[in-house]
């Protein structure tokens, strides 16, 4: 079978809609304001969809909290609304103290970031006793949890009521993984521990391998200098992505659910870094020009370019 060559190819996509288009469908029903249409939408997806992936397409809407609050005043038991606005009150908080590490966030920005996130807390408790099995809604309390700094135990009893109606639920899994790791107060151990948990409790086919190539991309992130170039040169770290990739992208089963963009940008990245370039061809290829800014972002100033480069020499020598 033949390949274009690499410098045919297109430049990445990183618009989110062009791999579920549902996703443009939802931001332009929430800027029309077309409640009933999103409420129809979400309440017909079926059992077991992760309605996370929604309820964050509706929160990245600018405005959409204005008109939002009046459907929460007006029908308070509407739990689909009160995920939502608790979602935006998260986003608008988080953009407040932006992504960078803690030590470069003023004391102005924690206090904004918190003052939405327990604004978002009232909105989320109130959905949560009114339907226990929402996934978004817990999975929005997990991102709460880690921002608000409420603990490693509050954050696993959140996770634990998310899985007891949504055992391999991989929004929740994402976001109680960066609860577990050293910069949210955690440890190595126990997030390449849950990882791996996480990765063998799941079907085969599945996204949850991928929480496998996201920890040790944070570990490797986490290092400097040389303990960061050799990182991915141990065998045990090599043998544990093949492992996973084996188990998810590589699967002749798996199953492309939200986020299986970054899942497979991960292992592209991954495979790339340590020269195993005919596993990240593989996973190049799957992509086509689809991607996420994770990783790419965290791999070069430029995402873009970045992901061109590492593509262009899989292909090339994959």
């Amino acid at each position: 079978m033949s390949h274009p060559p690499a410098s045919s190819l297109p430049p990445p996509d990183f618009e989110i809609a062009s791999a579920f288009p549902e996703a443009a469908w939802l931001r332009q029903a929430a800027a029309a304001r077309d409640w009933a249409a999103i409420r129809n939408y979400v309440d017909g997806l079926p059992y077991g969809t992760d309605r996370a992936f929604a309820v964050r397409q509706l929160s990245e809407v600018d405005g959409v909290e204005e008109w939002l609050r009046g459907v929460v005043a007006a029908t308070p038991g509407d739990v689909l609304a009160l995920t939502v606005l608790g979602a935006r009150e998260v986003r608008i908080g988080w953009e407040i103290r932006t992504t960078a590490r803690a030590q470069h966030v003023s004391h102005e920005q924690f206090a904004g970031l918190h003052a939405h996130l327990r604004q978002a807390e009232q909105l989320l408790i109130r959905a949560t006793a009114l339907d226990p099995a929402y996934d978004a809604a817990w999975a929005e309390r997990l991102t709460t949890a880690m921002g608000l700094q409420l603990g490693q135990n509050e954050a696993r009893r959140r996770y634990d009521r998310l899985t007891k109606h949504h055992p391999h639920h991989f929004t929740g899994q994402a976001r109680l993984l960066q609860q577990l790791c050293p910069k949210w107060g955690g440890s190595w151990e126990a997030a390449h521990g849950f990882a791996r948990e996480c990765m063998l409790a799941a079907p085969e086919g599945a996204l949850s391998g991928g929480l496998v190539a996201e920890v040790h991309m944070e570990h490797r992130l986490d290092l400097r200098g040389q303990e960061r170039e050799q990182y991915l040169r141990q065998d045990h770290v090599r043998a544990e992505l093949v492992e996973a990739a084996e188990r998810s992208v590589l699967h002749p089963g798996f199953r492309r659910g939200y986020g299986w963009v970054t899942v497979q940008g991960y292992f592209a990245a991954h495979f790339s870094l340590m020269g195993d370039m005919p596993r990240a061809a593989a996973c190049f290829r799957a992509l086509g020009n689809l991607a996420s800014r994770y990783p790419w972002c965290e791999l070069g100033k430029d995402p873009a370019e970045t992901y061109i480069r590492h593509r262009d020499t899989a292909l090339a020598r994959g």
